[in-house]
């Protein structure tokens, strides 16, 4: 099926007309009462999140402080080959352009997919929590496993710098009392090979993004569409020029990429799961249902109401559709983003 027929859009309703995206995203009820009702519940269900913002931002808090700490240093050869590479001065992929790859980039396109598919409120703030807490997570594991494992760097020896006819001590190894580096931030990252942060990072934060295209392509639908799998799998991409590039500076070994890729990559699945459904799930466009009911659990009867109803309750509405009348499946990706919408419109009024 061409891509223009999968994104095939079917005809507009008046009320669509009325609502630009990101007003409807944002959520412009015209009954000012309905919206100060709407607003409320909104705030109830960001405080309802407020543990799990909290527990990020500790988790971010720990993995820039075990930064600074002085972790295990295991004592090493000079003559062994794999750790005398020489020192890259200038990283491919330095630390501020991985915190964009990372962070910056998949922030921006789930909120442009959002506007284009759900315009959501509440898949927006789901996907922005999924993707820095999968981010926490794997950064404070990355970070304490670095310095309680202390595997040498291949460029160890040029960070070094040991003394002139420096060996290993008889039946023994050479430990950092025989480096002349006097730079000790260089000497401080030269014993954190194991496991890569770039890699790790990069596969969390874009394999969540990965997830996330995924779900609202409806990539496992059994319908076989090339072009889904090569949409979603685009992020995994960027994520692994990301962790070879750590091979290319001889900061990593190719074990250290390769653990450090697969740290990432199951922990972002961890936390999109958190707060999406199943990718196999034929709503798996949508966010999990908000942890705050609804007061009013009744279906609109009207289309300004299900338009209210669908930006106010930003997810809750598939619990009630899913228990009516069975409905054909959808033949779009469009008709799957608004399938919430178009079931409630379409309720009898009374």
């Amino acid at each position: 099926m061409p891509l223009k027929d999968t994104f095939s859009m079917r005809p507009p309703r008046a009320d669509q007309f009325a609502m630009s995206p990101l007003s409807k995203f944002l959520g412009s009820p015209s009954n000012v009462a309905t919206k100060k009702t709407d607003n409320k519940r909104r705030l109830k269900l960001l405080r309802s999140y407020a543990p799990d913002w909290i527990l990020t931002i500790l988790l971010a808090v720990v993995f820039f402080a075990l930064n600074s700490v002085h972790g295990f240093r295991r004592d090493f050869s000079v003559n062994d080959e794999t750790i005398r590479f020489p020192y890259a001065v200038h990283e491919r992929v330095p630390d501020l352009a991985l915190y964009f790859i990372a962070l910056v980039a998949p922030l921006v396109i789930q909120l442009a997919v959002n506007l284009v598919t759900v315009r959501s409120f509440w898949d927006y703030h789901n996907s922005a929590l999924g993707l820095i807490l999968g981010l926490a997570i794997t950064g404070a594991i990355t970070q304490f496993s670095k310095i309680t494992v202390g595997r040498p760097r291949p460029d160890l020896l040029s960070r070094c710098i040991p003394k002139t006819g420096s060996q290993n001590s008889t039946y023994g190894l050479s430990t950092d009392a025989i480096c002349t580096q006097t730079d000790q931030s260089i000497m401080l990252d030269g014993w954190r090979s194991f496991p890569s942060g770039h890699s790790s990072l990069s596969f969390a934060g874009l394999g969540f993004l990965s997830f996330y295209l995924a779900g609202k392509m409806h990539l496992f639908d059994n319908r076989g569409h090339t072009h889904k799998a090569w949409i979603s799998l685009t992020p995994l991409a960027g994520a692994t020029l990301v962790a070879i590039s750590r091979t290319m500076d001889y900061r990593h070994h190719w074990h250290d990429v390769v653990a450090g890729s697969i740290l990432g990559l199951v922990v972002s699945y961890f936390a999109y799961r958190q707060y999406f459904t199943s990718l196999a799930s034929p709503m798996s466009h949508r966010p999990h249902s908000p942890r705050v009911p609804r007061e009013e659990n009744i279906l609109p009867t009207s289309v300004q109401d299900a338009q209210r109803f669908r930006d106010s309750d930003d997810g809750e509405q598939v619990e009630l559709i899913d228990g009516g009348v069975p409905r054909p499946d959808p033949v779009s990706l469009k008709d799957h983003w608004t399938e919430g919408e178009s079931a409630a419109s379409n309720e009898p009024v009374g």
